[in-house]
């Protein structure tokens, strides 16, 4: 997936603010269930939150191998949640849209 600009991040930030976490990661730690869950909560909502219960000091790392074996980003790390996007394939199933890029002020050269 292509990388987010620092705007669509700022956007899924202030969407996830009132979501809940979906997924739970505990004793067993990262498994393939887990990924599989993950995985069908990306498919389902785009946007998900994942709180780590357990393995709070690995959670950088095992944040990273969910991103990869998901092929989702990571817009952003709060405490022991961490975001994880994924733009549905489908456009007609898409749930999030981006704001557009504020145009640049053009103002004339004071003289």
């Amino acid at each position: 997936m292509e990388e987010l600009t620092s705007l669509q991040r700022k956007h899924l930030r202030g969407l996830a603010q009132a979501l809940d976490a979906v997924v739970l990661v505990g004793k067993q730690g990262v498994t393939e269930n887990l990924v599989r869950a993950v995985d069908a909560a990306l498919e389902a909502h785009e946007l998900v939150k994942i709180r780590f219960n357990e393995f709070k000091d690995e959670k950088d790392a095992l944040s990273e191998q969910i991103r990869e074996a998901t092929g989702s980003v990571i817009p952003g790390r709060i405490g022991h949640v961490v975001l994880f996007f994924r733009r549905h394939p489908d456009p007609e199933k898409r749930k999030i849209a981006f704001p557009e890029a504020p145009k640049p002020n053009r103002r004339p050269p004071v003289i």
